[in-house]
């Protein structure tokens, strides 16, 4: 199967970007479609990471106000989430997971296992997550208030037993996609 991009431009350029894309691709019947118009949402690539303590069977969440919740929901908008950031210019990865593991949480991480990679919304955005696992002793983790000021940031850290996220997990209370990948991805694995 082929697609061909005949036009691409920036439509809007703020915290994040919207290109403006012309396309046509080839049908799964035969032919092509011809004068595909969309508009793609730049976010960027990012990574997340699930903080676990193994010993303790506890997680480390985080909650943060987040605008496209509070459009929708204004009961909703302060979020419950794994640690997760931007990859910058010149960043890999695992030192982006190490980075906001830092800044979100307070938390050296040393082993990364790779989860999985996956777009959250390809119809739309040309963001890719990496997520990750991490196994850290939270026993000297401070929950309390965290995140970079001039990012705006104000992220509430909490230590919670890994049923309690399960619990709240079953319950929609959160709702965060990243979180909710995270937390199915390690109930599989401690069945």
């Amino acid at each position: 199967m082929k697609f061909e991009i005949s036009k691409r431009e920036l439509a809007w350029k703020g915290f994040f970007s919207i290109e403006k894309y012309e396309f046509r691709h080839e049908l799964f019947g035969g032919g092509w479609v011809d004068g595909v118009r969309r508009e793609i949402f730049e976010r960027g690539n990012a990574v997340a990471v699930l903080l676990h303590d193994p010993q303790a069977d506890t997680l480390l969440m985080v909650e943060q106000f987040r605008p496209g919740a509070a459009v929708r929901d204004p009961e909703g908008a302060w979020m419950l989430e794994i640690v997760a950031g931007i990859v910058e210019e010149g960043e890999t990865r695992e030192d982006v997971a190490r980075r906001e593991s830092q800044e979100e949480a307070g938390c050296t991480v040393g082993e990364l296992e790779h989860i999985m990679d996956f777009y959250p919304s390809a119809g739309g955005s040309s963001e890719l997550i990496t997520l990750y696992y991490a196994p850290v002793d939270l026993s000297a983790a401070e929950p309390g208030i965290r995140g970079l000021a001039h990012e705006h940031e104000d992220i509430r850290v909490s230590i919670v037993p890994r049923a309690q996220a399960m619990e709240w997990l079953a319950a929609g209370r959160i709702q965060a996609s990243l979180a909710i990948i995270a937390l199915q991805w390690l109930a599989l694995r401690l069945r």
